[in-house]
């Protein structure tokens, strides 16, 4: 079997004899109705490949879908005028970089359909290139938009180039709705919908299908996707790994599954790492190792927000349909970039509850924050998370707490944002690292913290506290009972209590019953 990793080009893979996973009903679906579409999908999620089947479609390559869905449904197979604009491949580190992709975009349009270019707009050329495509053909213009958000998400936090950027953006796509009586179709796609930016309020006739239940899986495998096409592969995934086909693809679900992108949602496949995971034949990370998106990194690190809070219940239905043009909530940033998904709904109170997906985001996010949190704790380090655990089974608790305080002296602080937050944050990470190798709990409440960690021989209970001495945090372990649970326990106890200074962001001191 030939898997399409990394081919975004609908007439490549068709050509070329790859898989492909027929959405193409859905496409009929939605064209049917005409409009204008905005469809929000995290990275390497198929959102191209999508664009690019709708535009073999409405050129009307009947040949291309030989087979498939949609061959059935469509009796006309009418071509129309294209326009297919791709804002990826490029890092808008300056307006120079949009000036010349739409340059070349638009001079490539203005040649197919005979225009001798006498404007320097870009909104005057678009809508003179509709005109003339109109004309020239007879037939309404199709309009197909690919990361239209890409310019904005790589200029977050720089405010002037970004409002020029969006200024920019939005006299473009106004002229859809100026030209409306000449198209015959609109599509958008992008990670994010930039709420405040305003980079659609002259396109008020938009439909956002991102939390339709109609097109849950337009983009993405689904479960039912994964037996009908890959069934097979998976079988003979299951032979290498020396597992049963019934144990693969549970682990592929732990692995790559759990995507919602609505309210009762089917659990949707991120299509990469699947397809790369059945190519390798080996479970590995690999939507995390293609970078994570420069917004996200920036957001994380202005560092006003808990960490641990980021899978709460409760987050409003409104809070995940757009992104506030200052990217001061994270949350609707890492549900539409992927990292965080829709556990379940309360219809009482239209909130949701979100999740990590599955197990690959979830180790790579940790190893993201990591980079950012506690960028000493790299390979062959002192502050390497193998020593840390290693000093836990040890029983070298003097080792250990030494190598705590190391650490914090020699962290940079990177992270902006309050000393109380940046060390909770910051003990979260190293908790999740470390217990991916040894078990670890933490709980936290008004600013105190209490970690355990359980070896096989060793029980830890840390209580850290921030501006206060190591002998109040020691007389809360004891005040607040938290070794009884262990009384009959054989293991060692170690009771540790750390004072934190929020002003060096630096361990005062500790001390161990």
């Amino acid at each position: 079997m030939l898997y399409p990793i990394g081919i975004q080009n609908f007439e490549k893979i068709r050509e070329g004899g790859y898989v492909y996973v027929d959405k193409t009903d859905l496409i009929y679906q939605i064209a049917q109705t005409g409009g204008y579409y905005f469809l929000s999908r995290p990275r390497r999620f198929g959102k191209s490949l999508l664009i690019s089947t709708m535009e073999s479609y409405f050129q009307g390559e009947k040949e291309l879908f030989e087979g498939l869905a949609i061959e059935k449904l469509e009796k006309d197979w009418t071509a129309y005028p294209v326009l297919h604009l791709d804002l990826s491949g490029v890092t808008y580190t300056d307006e120079n970089v949009l000036n010349e992709k739409m340059e070349n975009t638009l001079r490539q349009w203005e040649k197919i359909y005979g225009l001798v270019n006498d404007f320097k707009t870009d909104s005057v050329r678009f809508s003179n290139i509709i005109d003339a495509a109109y004309e020239k053909t007879g037939k309404p213009v199709v309009i197909l938009i690919d990361e239209y958000d890409k310019p904005l998400l790589d200029t977050a936090g720089n405010e002037p180039l970004r409002e020029a950027i969006r200024s920019r953006l939005q006299g473009f796509y106004s002229v859809m709705k100026s030209q409306d009586g000449k198209i015959r179709f609109g599509f958008l796609t992008g990670i994010t919908k930039l709420g405040k930016l305003s980079i659609f309020s002259g396109l008020n006739n938009l439909n956002d299908i991102s939390m339709n239940f109609r097109y849950a899986d337009i983009c993405g495998i689904s479960e039912k996707d994964l037996h009908a096409y890959f069934d097979e592969s998976v079988q003979e995934m299951a032979d290498v790994n020396g597992i049963s086909k019934e144990e693969c693809y549970a682990r592929l679900k732990d692995y790559y599954d759990g995507y919602h992108f609505c309210r009762n949602s089917p659990d949707i496949y991120n299509p990469f790492s699947l397809l790369s995971s059945l190519y390798q034949q080996e479970f590995h990370d690999y939507w995390y190792e293609t970078g994570t998106p420069t917004f996200v990194v920036k957001a994380l690190k202005r560092g006003q927000f808990n960490l641990e809070g980021l899978t709460l219940e409760g987050i409003p239905a409104s809070a995940l349909g757009g992104v506030n043009a200052d990217d001061s909530d994270p949350v609707p940033v890492l549900y539409q970039s992927g990292y965080l998904t829709i556990k379940s709904y309360d219809e009482r109170w239209e909130r949701y509850t979100l999740k990590y997906p599955n197990k690959e985001v979830e180790r790579g996010f940790m190893q993201g924050l990591a980079n950012i949190y506690v960028p000493s704790m790299r390979y062959n380090s002192p502050f390497d998370v193998q020593k840390f655990v290693e000093d836990f089974e040890k029983g070298d608790a003097e080792s250990l707490m030494r190598r705590f305080e190391a650490f914090f002296a020699d962290a940079d602080y990177e992270i902006v944002g309050d000393a109380e937050l940046y060390f909770q944050n910051t003990m979260y990470v190293m908790c999740k690292l470390m217990g991916q190798y040894t078990q670890v709990e933490r709980h936290t409440s008004n600013g105190r913290m209490d970690i355990l960690v359980q070896t096989d021989k060793y029980i830890y209970i840390m209580e850290l506290k921030m501006d206060a001495s190591a002998d109040e945090a020691l007389k809360q372990i004891e005040d607040k009972g938290y070794a009884k649970p262990f009384a009959a326990d054989a293991r060692r106890i170690f009771k540790i209590g750390v004072g934190f200074s929020s002003e060096t962001r630096r361990i005062k001191e500790w001390k161990m019953a």
